[in-house]
């Protein structure tokens, strides 16, 4: 099971009840945060998401509505005594930023921070579960998205059937890898016969603040689900381009020239009070659209 938990959804200043850009990442029991906005401690508590679960946190770039809430977080997981290490990925001057923080208020961490400096697109983490990558997306400063996605899984063993056909327990771990049972008369029973496939393997990908921008599509293309940032209506096309952000429609054509299974809409500009507009433009290019709503849990490929 992949899902994301919107913890934060505006865009640089909280209004309406809406905080900053968050999120939470969940695949096979592993939470991995998002960009960490400022509040984005009390949606954890709000929400009820386990901070101890979150071993990776991921800042898509260096404007103060992704990242201002970060020193907060790691100062509570000391003072609530974290013992797991913590890895953190962003831009070059980030691990600068948390150092002279941490050094200026003589703060002892009781756990290992990692940096993990971002200099390039290309795979940040890998692991047996899932394949994590970023990607550049065109804002106005340096800025990555991020893409996540579970690897393919065991097929399942049919025990009754693999024990009639005589094949031994010692072999099952191979079947479950797609192996063919060969037995010691040259028999070979083929895998499909007592395995079926395992569970579908999801992917999502969070595209970050950026203006429309077609170089996207590669990263994105075929995704069950991504997020793209929807700053502004359609009607202000040429503010969004001003400003590096995009609009409805220009979220959902990326999301329909991507074939992506579902796409959520946010970081909404804090003119606007209410959000029920914004979904109506963006389904009316890419129909599979959502908004991103605060406290929400959202399932790939539901």
């Amino acid at each position: 099971m992949l899902a994301v938990t919107i913890l934060g959804n505006n865009s640089a200043v909280p209004a309406f009840d809406r905080h900053p850009t968050s999120q939470i990442v969940t695949m096979d029991g592993d939470s991995f945060m998002v960009d960490c906005g400022e509040g984005t401690q009390i949606q954890l508590i709000n929400y009820k998401i386990r901070r101890s679960k979150i071993s990776r946190i991921f800042i898509s770039h260096l404007h103060g509505d992704h990242y201002f809430g970060l020193i907060g977080l790691i100062n509570s997981f000391s003072l609530l005594g974290r013992k797991q290490d913590l890895h953190i990925y962003g831009p070059a001057p980030l691990q600068q930023l948390i150092e002279l923080q941490l050094k200026v208020a003589d703060t002892t961490l009781c756990f290992d921070l990692h940096f993990h400096t971002i200099r390039n697109e290309g795979i940040l983490v890998e692991d047996d579960k899932c394949i994590i990558r970023c990607f550049r997306t065109n804002h106005r400063i340096e800025c990555f998205g991020f893409s996540f996605t579970e690897k393919k899984k065991p097929r399942r063993l049919l025990a009754d059937k693999a024990a009639e056909l005589g094949i031994p327990v010692a072999f099952y771990s191979w079947l479950k890898s797609g192996e063919d049972y060969i037995a010691e008369d040259g028999t070979v029973i083929k895998n499909e016969t007592v395995t079926a496939p395992g569970p579908r393997s999801y992917s999502y990908a969070f595209c970050a603040d950026t203006k429309y921008d077609e170089r996207l599509l590669p990263h994105v293309t075929g995704m069950d689900m991504i997020y793209h940032e929807t700053t502004y209506l359609d009607h202000l096309r040429d503010r969004a381009e001003l400003r590096f952000h995009s609009t409805t429609r220009q979220a959902a054509e990326i999301a329909q020239k991507a074939g992506v299974g579902r796409l959520l809409i946010g970081h909404f500009s804090s003119k606007y009070d209410t959000l029920e507009e914004f979904e109506t433009e963006a389904r009316e290019v890419f129909a599979h659209t959502d908004l991103a709503l605060e406290g929400v849990t959202y399932l790939a490929g539901v």
